[in-house]
C-alpha cells in the first residue's frame, strides 16, 4: 500500500448510510494512521453533524432525491445535480483521492460519478437486500461492490459483487457475557423476561402506540421492557417510565440493551438487521412502510426465510401481534431456534473485509 493514503467517503441522509461509512473510515485509520480522510455529504442532512462528531472533515453538496410523487421541488433537481457534479469535480481535483467509497444516499451519486469518469478506483458498500436507485446506477461502473445479501447479485454485476456484510459495532460480538451487568445497568429484575423495543433514534409512532396499548398485557405476563421511544415521541410517552418499563429517548449503551434482552422488537433497517444477526437473540421485525421500495420488509424477509425471526407488517399488528409475540415468549424451544439460526447469518468481520477490498483496489492501481 502506498504511503500518504487519501480516501473520500460519501454517503448519508440516514444513519444507515452514515455509520457504515464512519466504521470503514475508522478501520482505514486503524491500519493507516497517517491516512487523510474526507467525507462528502448532502449539505442539509444529518451527516453534516454526525461525521464531525466522529472526528472527520466533511464537505456538503446541494443535492436531494427526486420526490416520487409530483412536487415542485423536482423542478430544481437538475440544478442541484449540476451544482453537485461541479462541486464534486472541485473536491476531487483539490483532494486527489486514491479511492472513493460510497455507502449510499444522494450525495454519493454525483461524487462517485465524477470519480469514475476520472478513472479513480471506486467501491460501493450496499447495506440493503434491495439496493437503492443511486447504488443501482453507480454499480454499473464501480470497480467493486461490497454487499450484505446474496440477493443483490440479481441486480448488481455478480462478478464485481462481494458479500462482506454490513459494518457493525465491534462491542456487540460478546454481549451474552454482559447479561448480569446489563440487568444491573437498567435496574431490571433477573426473574422476569426482558423485551427490548427499538423504533430507531427518531422513533416509530406505530410501534410506540403498539407498546402503549399492550403495557397491561406485558405486566400481566410478567415481562419487563427496555423501550427506546425516540426523539420525536419521547415527551409523549416518557410518562410510562416505571419499575417495569425503562422508557428511553435514546439508548447509549446498546451492547447492554442487547445483553439484557430475551426478545427484541425492531424495525428492519439494514444496520439493525446486521447487528441483530451478530447479537443472536430472537427478534420480531416490524418493517417501516415509509421507505423506498419497501426495502425494510425485504431485509426482514432475508432473515425470516431462514426460520430465524418473525415479521409482522404494520397493517397486521392489530390482528397478529399479541398471539404471535406472546406465544413466542412462552416457547423456549422456538426462541432458541430463532437465536441459533439468526446467528448463522452474521458476518462479524464486515468492516475488515471491506477495507481488504479497498486495499486490493489501491494496490492494483499502484502496480
Amino acid at each position: 500500500m502506498k504511503e500518504g493514503l487519501r480516501v473520500i467517503l460519501s454517503g448519508g441522509g440516514t444513519g444507515g448510510h452514515i455509520y457504515p461509512a464512519i466504521a470503514i473510515a475508522d478501520e482505514i485509520k486503524r491500519r493507516y494512521p497517517d491516512a487523510e480522510i474526507l467525507f462528502v455529504g448532502a449539505q442539509d442532512r444529518m451527516e453534516m453533524e454526525k461525521v464531525p462528531q466522529a472526528g472527520y472533515e466533511i464537505e456538503g453538496l446541494w443535492i436531494s432525491g427526486v420526490d416520487r410523487s409530483f412536487s415542485l421541488k423536482n423542478f430544481i433537481f437538475p440544478f442541484k445535480l449540476m451544482s453537485s457534479l461541479s462541486k464534486s469535480r472541485k473536491i476531487i481535483k483539490k483532494f486527489k483521492p486514491d479511492i472513493v467509497i460510497g455507502t449510499g444516499g444522494f450525495a454519493s451519486g454525483p461524487l462517485l460519478r465524477v470519480a469514475i469518469s476520472k478513472g479513480i478506483p471506486t467501491l460501493i458498500q450496499e447495506q440493503n437486500s434491495l439496493p437503492g436507485i443511486t447504488n443501482r446506477i453507480l454499480a454499473k461502473y464501480a470497480d467493486t461492490i461490497c454487499a450484505a445479501y446474496e440477493k443483490v447479485k440479481e441486480v448488481f454485476p455478480a462478478e464485481r459483487t462481494i458479500i462482506t456484510g454490513n459494518p457493525v459495532r465491534q462491542d456487540l460480538l460478546e454481549v451474552n457475557q454482559l447479561r448480569e451487568q446489563a440487568l444491573e445497568h437498567f435496574n431490571l429484575s433477573k426473574n422476569k423476561k426482558t423485551v427490548l423495543v427499538l423504533g430507531g433514534s427518531l422513533g416509530a409512532r406505530r410501534i410506540n402506540r403498539l407498546i402503549e396499548n399492550d403495557l397491561k398485557k406485558f405486566k400481566d405476563e410478567n415481562v419487563q421492557l427496555i423501550w427506546q421511544i425516540g426523539k420525536l415521541y419521547f415527551d409523549e410517552y416518557k410518562k410510562y417510565d416505571s419499575v417495569n418499563v425503562r422508557a428511553k429517548e435514546f439508548i447509549n449503551r446498546m451492547d447492554l440493551a442487547y445483553a439484557a434482552a430475551d426478545v427484541i422488537i425492531s424495525r428492519a433497517g439494514a444496520g439493525s438487521v446486521s447487528e441483530l444477526c451478530i447479537v443472536g437473540k430472537p427478534v420480531l421485525f416490524i418493517p417501516s412502510p415509509n421507505v423506498a421500495e419497501n426495502h425494510q420488509a425485504k431485509n426482514a424477509m432475508a432473515v425470516t426465510d431462514h426460520d430465524a425471526a418473525l415479521m409482522i407488517t404494520e397493517d397486521e399488528l392489530n390482528e397478529r401481534f399479541e398471539p404471535c409475540f406472546f406465544s413466542l415468549l412462552e416457547d423456549e424451544r422456538r426462541m432458541n431456534r430463532f437465536a441459533a439460526n439468526i446467528k448463522k447469518l452474521a458476518l462479524p468481520n464486515a468492516t475488515s473485509d471491506i477495507v481488504d477490498e479497498v486495499e486490493k483496489l489501491i494496490n492494483k492501481r499502484t502496480k
